[in-house]
Protein backbone atom coordinates (compact mmCIF):
# COMPACT_ATOMS: atom_id res chain seq x y z
CA UNK A 1 0.00 0.00 0.00
CA UNK A 2 3.27 2.25 1.06
CA UNK A 3 4.30 1.78 -2.40
CA UNK A 4 1.64 2.33 -4.50
CA UNK A 5 1.38 5.82 -2.13
CA UNK A 6 4.80 6.31 -2.97
CA UNK A 7 4.73 5.36 -7.08
CA UNK A 8 1.70 8.32 -6.67
CA UNK A 9 3.41 10.99 -4.88
CA UNK A 10 6.45 10.42 -7.30
CA UNK A 11 4.11 10.92 -10.67
CA UNK A 12 2.41 14.09 -9.21
CA UNK A 13 5.83 15.51 -8.25
CA UNK A 14 7.30 14.78 -11.74
CA UNK A 15 4.14 16.29 -13.21
CA UNK A 16 4.46 19.64 -10.98
CA UNK A 17 8.29 20.07 -11.97
CA UNK A 18 8.05 18.89 -15.60
CA UNK A 19 4.94 22.20 -16.02
CA UNK A 20 8.50 24.59 -14.47
CA UNK A 21 8.44 26.09 -17.77
CA UNK A 22 4.83 27.31 -17.35
CA UNK A 23 4.76 29.05 -14.19
CA UNK A 24 6.08 32.23 -15.57
CA UNK A 25 2.82 32.52 -16.99
CA UNK A 26 0.90 31.69 -13.98
CA UNK A 27 2.83 33.88 -11.73
CA UNK A 28 2.32 37.18 -13.87
CA UNK A 29 -0.27 39.41 -13.30
CA UNK A 30 -3.43 39.18 -15.01
CA UNK A 31 -3.11 40.93 -18.38
CA UNK A 32 -5.54 43.95 -17.66
CA UNK A 33 -5.40 43.36 -13.79
CA UNK A 34 -3.71 46.86 -13.71
CA UNK A 35 -6.62 48.52 -15.16
CA UNK A 36 -8.88 47.43 -12.45
CA UNK A 37 -11.23 50.18 -11.64
CA UNK A 38 -12.67 49.32 -8.29
CA UNK A 39 -15.33 51.08 -5.50
CA UNK A 40 -17.09 49.76 -3.03
CA UNK A 41 -20.41 51.30 -0.91
CA UNK A 42 -21.24 50.52 2.36
CA UNK A 43 -24.91 49.48 1.70
CA UNK A 44 -26.15 50.49 5.35
CA UNK A 45 -25.26 54.25 5.22
CA UNK A 46 -26.80 54.12 1.49
CA UNK A 47 -29.64 52.60 2.45
CA UNK A 48 -30.19 54.80 5.68
CA UNK A 49 -29.49 57.77 3.45
CA UNK A 50 -31.63 57.31 0.23
CA UNK A 51 -34.76 59.22 0.41
CA UNK A 52 -36.86 56.78 -1.56
CA UNK A 53 -36.03 54.32 0.75
CA UNK A 54 -36.10 56.42 3.72
CA UNK A 55 -39.99 57.55 2.33
CA UNK A 56 -40.80 53.72 1.76
CA UNK A 57 -39.70 53.25 4.87
CA UNK A 58 -41.99 55.63 6.84
CA UNK A 59 -45.12 54.30 4.09
CA UNK A 60 -44.60 50.94 5.37
CA UNK A 61 -44.11 51.78 8.98
CA UNK A 62 -47.64 54.12 8.67
CA UNK A 63 -49.32 51.32 7.14
CA UNK A 64 -47.70 48.63 9.50
CA UNK A 65 -49.22 50.69 11.97
CA UNK A 66 -53.02 51.39 10.88
CA UNK A 67 -52.88 47.31 10.33
CA UNK A 68 -51.84 47.36 14.34
CA UNK A 69 -54.83 49.99 15.24
CA UNK A 70 -57.56 48.16 13.23
CA UNK A 71 -56.45 44.97 14.19
CA UNK A 72 -56.44 45.88 18.19
CA UNK A 73 -59.77 47.70 17.90
CA UNK A 74 -61.34 44.58 16.62
CA UNK A 75 -59.82 42.81 18.87
CA UNK A 76 -60.69 44.80 21.57
CA UNK A 77 -64.80 44.74 20.77
CA UNK A 78 -64.13 41.19 20.35
CA UNK A 79 -62.72 40.62 23.99
CA UNK A 80 -65.76 42.66 25.09
CA UNK A 81 -68.84 40.75 23.72
CA UNK A 82 -66.55 37.68 24.71
CA UNK A 83 -66.54 38.86 28.80
CA UNK A 84 -70.24 39.74 27.93
CA UNK A 85 -71.39 36.72 26.87
CA UNK A 86 -69.31 34.38 29.98
CA UNK A 87 -71.28 37.11 32.19
CA UNK A 88 -74.35 36.80 30.65
CA UNK A 89 -73.77 33.30 30.76
CA UNK A 90 -72.91 32.93 34.24
CA UNK A 91 -75.66 34.87 35.15
CA UNK A 92 -78.60 32.97 33.51
CA UNK A 93 -79.15 35.74 31.76
CA UNK A 94 -79.95 34.02 28.29
CA UNK A 95 -83.83 32.99 27.70
CA UNK A 96 -82.43 29.71 26.64
CA UNK A 97 -79.45 27.73 26.11
CA UNK A 98 -80.05 27.95 21.99
CA UNK A 99 -80.16 31.34 22.74
CA UNK A 100 -76.73 31.03 24.34
CA UNK A 101 -75.02 29.07 21.72
CA UNK A 102 -76.42 31.30 19.08
CA UNK A 103 -74.70 34.13 20.69
CA UNK A 104 -71.90 32.08 21.65
CA UNK A 105 -71.57 31.20 17.56
CA UNK A 106 -72.11 34.30 16.54
CA UNK A 107 -69.02 35.47 18.85
CA UNK A 108 -67.13 32.50 17.16
CA UNK A 109 -67.32 34.09 14.02
CA UNK A 110 -66.03 37.51 14.64
CA UNK A 111 -63.54 35.68 16.23
CA UNK A 112 -62.73 34.04 12.89
CA UNK A 113 -63.18 36.74 10.55
CA UNK A 114 -60.52 39.09 12.88
CA UNK A 115 -58.25 36.42 12.42
CA UNK A 116 -58.31 35.69 8.82
CA UNK A 117 -58.27 39.80 8.41
CA UNK A 118 -55.03 39.62 10.40
CA UNK A 119 -53.90 37.10 8.01
CA UNK A 120 -55.10 39.06 4.65
CA UNK A 121 -53.41 42.52 6.26
CA UNK A 122 -50.79 40.95 7.06
CA UNK A 123 -50.00 39.01 3.82
CA UNK A 124 -50.32 42.56 1.71
CA UNK A 125 -48.42 44.16 4.18
CA UNK A 126 -45.79 41.22 3.45
CA UNK A 127 -46.33 41.49 -0.37
CA UNK A 128 -45.68 45.31 -0.28
CA UNK A 129 -42.87 44.90 1.76
CA UNK A 130 -41.40 43.14 -1.52
CA UNK A 131 -42.66 45.17 -3.98
CA UNK A 132 -41.23 47.72 -2.69
CA UNK A 133 -37.88 46.03 -1.92
CA UNK A 134 -38.00 45.16 -5.87
CA UNK A 135 -38.66 48.94 -6.64
CA UNK A 136 -35.54 49.64 -4.36
CA UNK A 137 -33.25 47.38 -5.84
CA UNK A 138 -34.30 48.21 -9.29
CA UNK A 139 -33.88 51.97 -8.70
CA UNK A 140 -30.18 51.48 -7.14
CA UNK A 141 -29.46 48.98 -9.68
CA UNK A 142 -30.84 51.42 -12.97
CA UNK A 143 -28.89 54.57 -11.20
CA UNK A 144 -25.30 52.41 -11.22
CA UNK A 145 -25.72 51.28 -14.76
CA UNK A 146 -26.06 54.78 -15.89
CA UNK A 147 -23.82 55.93 -13.09
CA UNK A 148 -21.24 53.54 -14.13
CA UNK A 149 -21.00 54.58 -17.72
CA UNK A 150 -19.48 57.84 -16.68
CA UNK A 151 -17.24 56.24 -14.12
CA UNK A 152 -16.18 52.76 -15.82
CA UNK A 153 -15.60 50.90 -12.76
CA UNK A 154 -14.34 47.30 -13.28
CA UNK A 155 -16.23 46.27 -9.97
CA UNK A 156 -18.28 48.17 -7.52
CA UNK A 157 -18.61 45.99 -4.31
CA UNK A 158 -21.85 45.90 -1.81
CA UNK A 159 -20.72 46.29 1.57
CA UNK A 160 -22.60 45.69 4.38
CA UNK A 161 -21.67 46.49 8.18
CA UNK A 162 -18.19 44.91 6.82
CA UNK A 163 -19.88 41.48 6.26
CA UNK A 164 -18.28 40.70 2.86
CA UNK A 165 -15.28 43.46 2.45
CA UNK A 166 -12.93 42.73 5.73
CA UNK A 167 -10.41 45.86 4.32
CA UNK A 168 -10.92 48.43 2.12
CA UNK A 169 -9.44 51.99 1.96
CA UNK A 170 -11.49 55.05 2.47
CA UNK A 171 -10.52 56.06 -1.47
CA UNK A 172 -12.45 53.69 -2.72
CA UNK A 173 -15.53 54.06 -1.00
CA UNK A 174 -18.30 56.16 -3.43
CA UNK A 175 -21.38 55.66 -1.01
CA UNK A 176 -21.83 59.61 -0.48
CA UNK A 177 -21.16 60.60 -3.72
CA UNK A 178 -24.18 57.24 -5.08
CA UNK A 179 -26.88 58.42 -2.25
CA UNK A 180 -26.40 62.17 -3.69
CA UNK A 181 -26.84 61.04 -7.31
CA UNK A 182 -29.94 58.46 -6.03
CA UNK A 183 -31.55 61.71 -4.25
CA UNK A 184 -30.70 64.28 -6.90
CA UNK A 185 -32.16 61.76 -9.07
CA UNK A 186 -35.42 60.98 -7.07
CA UNK A 187 -38.43 62.86 -7.22
CA UNK A 188 -40.31 62.43 -3.38
CA UNK A 189 -43.63 62.20 -3.64
CA UNK A 190 -46.09 65.47 -3.96
CA UNK A 191 -47.81 63.83 -0.44
CA UNK A 192 -44.85 64.55 1.76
Amino acid sequence: MSGIAAFAMMILFSQCAGQTGNQAVTDAPVQGATDLKIAYIDTDTLLAKYNFCIDMNEAMVKKSENVRLTLNQKAKELDKQQREWQNKYQNGAFLSQERAEQEYKRIAKLEQDLQELSNKLQTELMSEQEKNSLLLRDSINSFMKDYNKEKGYSFIISNTNLDNLLYADEQYNITQEVIDGLNARYAAPASK
